[in-house]
């Protein structure tokens, strides 16, 4: 049974150190051999130091030095300062940070004081390559145990970084995904639910007509159908708004030129507009032309269904701004229908498009009226 922290990799490691172990002592790899049994002792123990390193770092190099200092007292065997040095390298790799430092700092003072009594005690040159050795055993597995640390930690950094750069595009995808149904939506309601509106007073008007005014049932009929072909063709419009030509203009999108036309519909739903322009008329730009005739189409189509029968709308050129007012008179305030689908989607759907273009809009209650008040700002270019 595995001990809890392990896993079979470590039970391996410590199997296989102490295999080697046993092996070198057998073919007699140590400088002492009247302590076999000994140094096949600290070996096993430095095999299991190994196993318990790579999940237990203390545990492993504290064991791991204990065996190394008694193999070291009585008479150095290769097999123990192999594995040693092992020892230190996943001490390095798996341990705290700081624990690395801390075995590179010891190690190379190790190193150098060892070096230096032995010259001093010997008087040889020779006596260097004892400094040598402590090196490749206490320096180089730690030296090569950061190198591999810091190698892993970029790599994990940059997966980190990756996932995080990943999760962002997700979530600028979902919100493009949010922010293009928003307007599908808004688009939607704009070009069909105002000749829904339409539709469904004259058909209601319609309905009551007592069964001998065929006249007036004709011409009601005859808005209904009107307003159905417009709305087709207007959705239809809005679909050709996906579509760009070669100078990236939208194809059939409307302006602030269709307004009259969009006047001359309503009035045939028994409103009459009271149409002014101020300031001098000038080119707009191509989003700002589409919001100005869509929030005048749904002003006049909330006139047409909530209003008294008549308007007034005024299309102001303000230097650097367009200004849209609508005001009526109304027979019953937009929060009555409040229960109803769709109901105040309209002066959503104005506020959002005046808000994406960086203007204002207002929509209150003012004297006996309702008033629809929106500015959109535009550049200073001549027509």
């Amino acid at each position: 049974m595995i001990p809890a922290g392990l896993n079979r990799r470590d039970v391996i490691v410590a199997g296989t150190c102490i295999s080697g172990v046993a092996i070198l002592t057998a073919l007699g790899a140590n400088d002492n051999p009247s302590h076999t049994g000994w140094l096949l002792g600290t070996g096993t123990l430095t095999g299991i130091a190994a196993g318990l390193t790579r999940a237990r770092p203390f545990a492993g190099l504290g064991l791991g030095v204990v065996a190394a200092v008694i193999d070291m007292a009585i008479g150095p065997s290769l097999a123990t300062v192999v594995i040693f040095s092992q020892i230190l390298h996943d001490a390095t790799v798996h341990g705290p940070r700081r624990l690395s430092r801390l075995l590179l700092w010891t190690g190379a003072l190790v190193t150098v004081g060892v070096t230096i009594a032995t010259m001093l005690t010997y008087r040889t040159a020779s006596a260097a390559v004892t400094g040598v050795l402590l090196a490749i055993v206490l320096l180089l597995p730690v030296w090569s145990g950061i190198s591999i640390r810091e190698h892993r930690d970029r790599s994990e950094a940059e997966r980190r970084n990756a996932e995080q750069v990943a999760r962002l595009a997700e979530l600028d995808n979902r919100q493009a995904v949010a922010a293009e149904r928003t307007r599908m939506a808004r688009e939607l309601h704009d070009v069909v639910a105002n000749h829904i509106g339409i539709i469904a007073i004259h058909s209601t008007g319609a309905l009551s007509l007592a069964e001998d005014r065929h006249d007036q049932r004709r011409q009601a009929l005859t808005v209904i159908r009107e307003n159905a072909v417009r709305g087709l063709a207007e959705l239809r419009e809005s679909i050709n708004l996906l579509r760009m030509n070669d100078t990236g203009a939208a194809v059939g999108a409307r302006g602030i030129e269709d307004v009259p036309a969009l006047i001359r519909q309503v009035e045939q739903a028994e409103l009459t507009v009271r149409m002014a322009t101020l300031g001098r008329p000038r080119s707009l730009p191509a989003a700002v032309e589409m919001a100005a005739y869509r929030i005048a189409q749904e002003s006049l189509t909330n006139a047409v269904k909530h209003g008294a029968g008549e308007a007034d709308m005024t299309i102001d050129y303000q230097g650097r701004q367009l200004v849209i007012t609508v005001s009526n008179p109304v027979r019953n305030t937009v929060g009555d229908d409040a229960g109803t689908y769709g109901a105040r989607a309209g002066l959503i759907g104005m506020r959002e498009r005046a808000l994406l273009l960086g203007g204002t809009f207002t929509a209150d209650v003012v004297d006996d009226g309702f008033r629809v008040r929106v500015t959109l700002p535009v550049a200073e270019t001549s027509r």
